[in-house]
């Protein structure tokens, strides 16, 4: 078969038959490629239609082409003047550079010519359009089934809850490596999610997979615990410890990072660097610390027994808990022998935790020992393991003037900065020392680093405990909660103190007392062991 197109403005078309020749007209479709135009797909059941020389009884061997249904995807014209189309078996040679016809329209284009005659006289124009609507609609009925498709439960709806707040909170969006994605379709595919339970132990499984220690879930008792913690006062043995952070690798255990001053655990003898080991014979070798701070929590009266490793020693303990008090500020003032009425006396803050009190405590102290006409400061934040991170800034900002207090930073680098203008200053002029140690953890480096950084104080001990990374505290639907690392922390310095604490400028002597009254006789009595000199203490 054999077509020429012309390059009238209506092209005829000629058809070569055994027997006769049959001239036909050919509808030109002349539509370009745009929005805007109406262009067609049509059905590849066509029809031609014939010229009226044409007196022959039978049903038309060849269709011209008839609209079938709209579509602007395939918009190029079928034709163009002055070019030559040849069928050959079944496949559309377009020659000249003429557009060539979508895949499945070539493919039945042969078939279609072929039988033309006898569909067309066998069947009506409406009963074919029926069967491809039919068919179309079946395709697509085929598809939907094989897509995976659920409804989501309650269960399920508090999964992915939980997944998007750590997907937008969470500081290393590699997520250790894996999918985060991939995981969540994995989990609501595969783990069970019919009772609560089994929800909590799904979102345990998830967030294990970033190998994190500090980012958990809580369950709704666990994280009203918590938010206590950060409150005035809890029920407990009033110990405060975490993991032992590359300091004591040999260890198992749960290292104490400070104890309540006056709490059972202080009586005791527990002090900061003591491994536990056993909590009611439970070994701590694989217990987070928030399952540890629950155990260790409890009914006021009601005993706990601890396995404590002190040096090479280990020793059973038998604590009653009772309400510790968290009162966040002790202060005194230290006299200094010389100097008679005029002698020089020092203010004395003791700074044991960073809850909601804890800025307004400070300023409080810091006011009333002025009354007093004190000439310099020592701020000790020995065993304070942290607490509420503004908390922290803010008591920097009541000691310097100006100056970068905090690099907040992700994966990318610095992500904020928490600086000070000297708007909330109070005390920026007297002299300053801060005492530290393996106790001091968490919001207390960030404070002793700025304090150290921006030339505000002296520093004196040993290197701090090592807490980098900041945790932020979300609440879910039902009252659980979860605790995410969401970012990490350097000094102004820009110096990052996971895993290495900040260094002191001076050490302590190592029988420097922790208590109040024994520091100030350390002051006063040149002879003791422990004595620092004045000027040692604030020369920068």
């Amino acid at each position: 078969m054999e077509a020429v197109v012309g390059s009238s403005p209506s092209p005829s078309l000629t058809i070569t038959r055994r027997n006769s020749t049959i001239a036909f007209k050919v509808l030109s479709w002349n539509s370009l490629y745009s929005r805007s135009n109406n262009s067609r797909v049509y059905h590849p059941i066509l029809r031609l239609k014939r010229s009226g020389n044409d007196n022959s009884g039978s049903c038309s061997s060849l269709c011209y082409i008839e609209q079938m249904f709209s579509n602007r995807t395939f918009s190029q014209p079928i034709w163009r003047h002055s070019k030559i189309f040849i069928d050959k078996q079944s496949l559309l040679v377009v020659q000249n550079g003429l557009t060539s016809l979508p895949r499945k329209f070539k493919t039945s284009l042969h078939k279609t010519v072929k039988h033309s005659e006898i569909f067309k006289c066998l069947v009506p124009d409406i009963f074919v359009r029926s069967c491809i609507g039919l068919m179309l609609v079946m395709a697509v009925n085929g598809a939907v089934v094989k897509a995976p498709s659920f409804a989501l439960t309650e269960e399920n709806l508090l999964f992915l809850e939980a997944w998007r707040t750590i997907d937008r909170a969470y500081i290393d969006k590699t997520f250790n490596g894996q999918s985060w994605f991939r995981y969540r379709e994995d989990a609501l595919r595969n783990e069970p999610m019919n009772t609560r339970q089994e929800t909590y132990a799904a979102i345990k499984k998830m967030i294990a997979t970033l190998d994190d220690p500090f980012t958990r879930f809580l369950e709704p008792e666990k994280f009203k615990s918590l938010r206590s913690g950060t409150q005035s006062a809890l029920t407990g043995v009033g110990l405060s410890i975490g993991y032992p952070a590359g300091k004591n690798d040999s260890a198992p255990g749960l290292v104490v990072i400070s104890t309540s001053p006056g709490g059972p655990a202080n009586r005791a003898g527990i002090s900061s660097g003591d491994i536990i080991l056993q909590i009611d014979n439970t070994s701590t070798e694989n217990m987070g610390i928030y399952d540890a701070a629950e155990r260790l929590q409890g009914p006021e009266g009601s005993g706990v027994e601890l396995t404590v490793l002190h040096g090479s020693e280990t020793s059973q303990l038998s604590l009653i808990r009772e309400r510790v008090s968290l009162n966040p500020v002790k202060s005194r003032i230290c006299k200094l022998p010389t100097g008679g009425d005029d002698a020089p006396q020092i203010g004395y803050i003791k700074l044991s935790s960073f809850n909601q009190n804890a800025s307004g405590a400070v300023r409080e102290a810091i006011e009333a020992l002025r009354k007093s006409n004190v000439n310099a400061f020592v701020l000790d934040l020995r065993d304070n393991s942290g607490g509420l991170f503004p908390e922290g800034v803010e008591i920097a900002k009541i000691w310097l003037d100006k100056g970068v207090i905090v690099y907040i930073c992700d994966s990318r680098g610095v992500r904020d900065i928490f600086d000070t203008d000297g708007s909330n200053v109070v005390a920026a002029s007297e002299p300053l020392a801060v005492l530290v140690n393996k106790g001091t953890a968490s919001a207390s480096e960030i404070l002793a680093g700025a304090l150290k950084d921006n030339k505000r104080a002296q520093l004196f001990g040993e290197p701090t405990y090592g807490k980098g990374k900041i945790q932020s505290v979300f609440q879910l639907s039902d009252g659980s909660g979860l605790a995410v690392t969401v970012a990490r922390y350097e000094t102004p310095a820009h110096n990052d103190i996971d895993k290495v604490g900040v260094i002191p400028d001076h050490p302590l002597p190592a029988s420097f007392p922790k208590d109040d009254l024994s520091f100030c006789n350390c002051l006063q009595n040149p002879a003791a062991t422990c004595h620092i000199d004045r000027i040692e203490l604030f020369s920068k």
